[in-house]
C-alpha cells in the first residue's frame, strides 16, 4: 500500500512571461504554441493529475513530467498542466470559484505565496500536515526557507501548501563597467556582503558619468501597482529599518491590534532617498549625502518586464528585479559573466534597526506554492506528485529551465545546483536574499492597505506630495482600515 493511502491517519504580473524574456536572449530553446492544456500521452490505466499552473509551466509539460518520473514518481501517474490567467488576482478569483463549487479537479493548485493564507482561512485547501508522511514534513520544516514556509501555513502552524519556488529579488549590475571605473566588487565581496545605499548611489553616478552612451543609472519597478507596496517600497523602507506594522511579528495580524508604524523617520528617509535618486539634491525633499539623478522618471510607469528591457539593452548600470531576470541577463547572448548580482543594498544594519526583521539587505518575498484541492478524488496520486516536487532533480529542472529558485535552501550549496548554467553562478547572492526575505503583510485588510500604500508612495515619488504628507496620510488611512477590519 502506498504511504499516501487516503485512509491513513498520518497526523504529523504579467503580459510578457518570464519564459519569453529568457527566449528573447536565447537562454532557452524553442517553444510550442500556447493554447488549450497539454498532457503527456498516457497508457491505459494511467492516472492523470490536473495541475492548475501557468503558461510558463504549460510550455514545459513534457520536461516537468519526465523530471517528476526521474524524481521517483510512479510511471503510471501523468501530469496535465492547465495554464491559468496571467494576473495573480485573477488566478485567486478562479480558484475561489472552483473550490466554492466543490469541483474535484484540478487536483493541484499553484498558489501565490501572497494570498495562500487567504484560501487557508477560508478552509479551501487540504491540510497537508494530516496527509503527508512525517519524514517528508520534517524535511520540509528543516530544509526549506522559513520565510517561505510561513506563507504556506495556517494559524495552527499546520502546512497547507508546499513551496514550489520562492522569489527573492536582488540587484543586478554591469560588473564590467563597475570594474572599469576602478571598483572591486569581488574584493569587497559584493556578492554576499551588500553595500550601503550611499555607496551604491555614488558608484552608480560615477559609472554613469564615465559611460555617456548609457542612459540610466538605477532602474526598478515604480508604477502604481501591487508590486510597489509589496515589493520595491517594502524593500526600500525595510532596508532603512522602517516597517508597516512594527516589524516581522505583526505581518499577519492581528488586524486592529497591531502598531501602525509607516509614519516614521526611517520610512520617510527611504522615500527621501528615492527622491534624491530621481531628482537630485535640488529637490526640496532629497536626502542629503546621496548621489542624484541616477533613476529615470520612467520608473514611475515600469513594472517587472518593462523595467528589465532597458537593462537587457545595455541602457542601465544597476537593476532591481527577480531571479528570472538573472537567467536572461546572465546568458552568453546578453552579458554573461559581465553580469554582477548582489543582495539589495541597505541604509542601516539589523542591529541598528528599531523593528525586528528589518534593516540589512532586505528582499521582498515572492514565489508560489503547490496546494491540494480538498475535493480531489485522486488524493493518493496527488500527494505522490507533491513529494516528487520536493526532490532535488525536479527543483533543479525549474532552476535550469526558468531560473526559478529551489525552496530547499540546502540546494544552494550543492555542486549540482552550482553547475546549472547562468543561475549556478549567483546562488550565493540569492541565498543571502532568501535568508533576508520579508513577506508582505497579508491579512484581510491588505487589499485595501496595499492600494492606499501604492497611491501615497507613488504620490511622494512623483512629487505630488512630500514624503511627510504621504506617510501621514497613509497612517491615517491604515488606522481606518485596521479598525474597520478588526479581528475579535
Amino acid at each position: 500500500m502506498s504511504s499516501y493511502d487516503s485512509n491513513s491517519d498520518n497526523s504529523s504580473a504579467r503580459a510578457v512571461t518570464r519564459r519569453e524574456f529568457a527566449r528573447w536572449t536565447g537562454a532557452l530553446g524553442g517553444l510550442g504554441v500556447a493554447g488549450s492544456s497539454v498532457s503527456v500521452s498516457s497508457a491505459q490505466g494511467r492516472t492523470t493529475i490536473q495541475w492548475a499552473s501557468n503558461r510558463d509551466f504549460w510550455e514545459l509539460t513534457d520536461t516537468f513530467q519526465n523530471a517528476l518520473w526521474e524524481a521517483g514518481l510512479d510511471k503510471n501517474i501523468s501530469l496535465e498542466i492547465i495554464p491559468g490567467p496571467a494576473e495573480t488576482d485573477e488566478v485567486q478569483q478562479q480558484y475561489t470559484r472552483w473550490l466554492s463549487a466543490d469541483l474535484n479537479e484540478p487536483d493541484l493548485l499553484m498558489t501565490d505565496s501572497g494570498w495562500t493564507l487567504d484560501l487557508v482561512i477560508q478552509r479551501q485547501l487540504l491540510n497537508l500536515s494530516e496527509h503527508l508522511p512525517n519524514e517528508l514534513l520534517r524535511r520540509i520544516e528543516s530544509d526549506y526557507f522559513q520565510t517561505s514556509l510561513s506563507t504556506a501555513k495556517g494559524p495552527n502552524d499546520d502546512l497547507y501548501a508546499v513551496p514550489l519556488y520562492p522569489d527573492f529579488p536582488s540587484m543586478l549590475y554591469r560588473k564590467d563597467l563597475v570594474e572599469e571605473a576602478g571598483y572591486d566588487p569581488d574584493g569587497e565581496n559584493w556578492a554576499t556582503d551588500s553595500i550601503e545605499w550611499r555607496q551604491f548611489s555614488r558608484v552608480t553616478r560615477d559609472v554613469l558619468d564615465r559611460n555617456g552612451d548609457i542612459q540610466y543609472g538605477f532602474t526598478f519597478q515604480g508604477s502604481q501597482y501591487e508590486g510597489l507596496p509589496c515589493c520595491t517600497f517594502n524593500e526600500f523602507m525595510s532596508s532603512w529599518g522602517g516597517a508597516y506594522f512594527g516589524g516581522r511579528e505583526h505581518l499577519f495580524g492581528p488586524v486592529g491590534k497591531r502598531p501602525i508604524t509607516v509614519n516614521t523617520r526611517a520610512t520617510i528617509d527611504s522615500i527621501r532617498m528615492i527622491r534624491a535618486f530621481m531628482y537630485g539634491q535640488g529637490d526640496e525633499s532629497a536626502l542629503e549625502g546621496y548621489a542624484g539623478e541616477i533613476v529615470p522618471r520612467a520608473v514611475l510607469s515600469w513594472i517587472e518586464d518593462t523595467s528589465l528591457a532597458p537593462f537587457l539593452n545595455g541602457d542601465a548600470v544597476m537593476h532591481r528585479n527577480w531571479p528570472y531576470a538573472i537567467l536572461s541577463a546572465g546568458d552568453e547572448g546578453a552579458f554573461g559573466t559581465d553580469l554582477g548580482v548582489m543582495p539589495i543594498p541597505y541604509a542601516v544594519t539589523k542591529q541598528q534597526a528599531k523593528y525586528p526583521g528589518t534593516g540589512g539587505p532586505t528582499a521582498s518575498l515572492g514565489g508560489w506554492h503547490v496546494a491540494v484541492n480538498p475535493n480531489t478524488n485522486k488524493l493518493n496520486e496527488t500527494l505522490q506528485v507533491i513529494e516528487a516536487m520536493t526532490q532535488e532533480r525536479f527543483q533543479l529542472t525549474l532552476l535550469r529551465n526558468l531560473g526559478l529558485l529551489p525552496p530547499d535552501r540546502t540546494l544552494f550549496d550543492s555542486e549540482r545546483a552550482k553547475q546549472v548554467p547562468v543561475m549556478g553562478r549567483y546562488l550565493d547572492s540569492l541565498r543571502v536574499a532568501g535568508e533576508n526575505a520579508l513577506p508582505r503583510p497579508v491579512t484581510i485588510a491588505w487589499v485595501q492597505e496595499s492600494q492606499k500604500t501604492a497611491q501615497n508612495v507613488f504620490s511622494a515619488y512623483s512629487r505630488v506630495s512630500t514624503p511627510e504628507q504621504a506617510m501621514a496620510e497613509l497612517e491615517s488611512q491604515f488606522r481606518l482600515i485596521e479598525n474597520y477590519n478588526e479581528v475579535e
